[in-house]
């Protein structure tokens, strides 16, 4: 088993609008987050929220603790969202079992001291997609199938934005500190998500992009509504969003996304819309 970490620093949008293509990935892009038999984390200064991947393939793979943590074991003050991209797998929490389907999902509250990764098949191998962030008391711990989601439809096809949201790690589907977790799938012949785009200074965000066919690419919009910049993600690739940033994307095919994101204010809504003529 291996772990990989990294820390990324937060950023001033002022110094944003003069990052070139490199810097901008170097420090918003998080790629190689789903690498088999490896457990891979970004761990960013927006809110101390960090996103991650475990693919356990050989065998089952340990969520440990980090030293940048300064923690006995992960979740010593922070709680967890789990959702599986891949094949059927199962997350043990301090020895209780729970069986994650593809794009089910699992809260893991503070406290929890031993976390595992399995895969049911090596060939067909789950893909565990997690986010966590700081917390202030211990939930309990809950699985939230698909079927169990909030779910909303929003967007039509005439504006290439028909898609349907799955609210799983929220308020109205499980308690949780700050964090909150769902998924957002297109329908064939839409590419748009999230327009018209918003922020949030109230939250910070991340997305999780993925089932992409192979050789398309989705196009992630970001930086405030008049300084806006773009980064090319593959499949199963993520970008880091700060509160004064717009989030929204485009694909050269429909796809899935993951919404992550922390912050003080649990309600969904809560969104600074930004008229569509306005962007720059």
């Amino acid at each position: 088993m291996k772990q990989n970490f990294e820390l990324r620093h937060a950023v001033h949008p002022d110094d944003f609008k003069s990052y070139g293509t490199q810097k901008l990935r170097d420090h918003f892009a998080v790629t190689k987050l789903m690498v088999k038999n490896q457990v891979n984390m970004v761990y960013t200064m927006y809110d101390r929220y960090i996103c991650g991947g475990a693919v356990p393939v050989g065998g089952p793979l340990n969520l440990k603790t980090v030293d940048a943590l300064k923690a006995d074991y992960f979740l010593e003050r922070r709680e967890l969202g789990i959702i599986n991209v891949g094949g059927k797998g199962s997350v043990e929490v301090d020895g209780k079992k729970y069986a994650l389907g593809n794009m089910d999902a699992l809260y893991v509250g503070r406290g929890n001291k031993k976390i595992v990764f399995k895969s049911r098949a090596k060939k067909q191998p789950a893909k565990f997609y997690f986010n966590s962030a700081p917390a202030h008391h211990a939930y309990p711990s809950k699985l939230i199938k698909k079927t169990d989601a909030d779910v909303v439809k929003l967007g039509s096809l005439e504006t290439s934005n028909a898609r349907t949201i799955y609210k799983l790690i929220v308020n109205s589907v499980v308690k949780t500190c700050q964090l909150q977790m769902g998924l957002t799938e297109l329908e064939k012949g839409s590419v748009w998500n999230t327009m018209p785009a918003h922020t949030h200074n109230r939250r910070m965000e991340i997305y999780f992009y993925f089932n992409l066919p192979k050789g398309q690419s989705a196009c992630h919009f970001m930086g405030q509504p008049q300084e806006t910049r773009h980064l090319f993600l593959q499949n199963e690739e993520a970008a880091i969003s700060p509160p004064w940033s717009i989030h929204a994307g485009s694909g050269t095919s429909n796809y899935a996304f993951i919404w992550g994101m922390c912050g003080e204010n649990l309600d969904y809504g809560d969104m600074d819309m930004v008229s569509i003529p306005d962007l720059r």
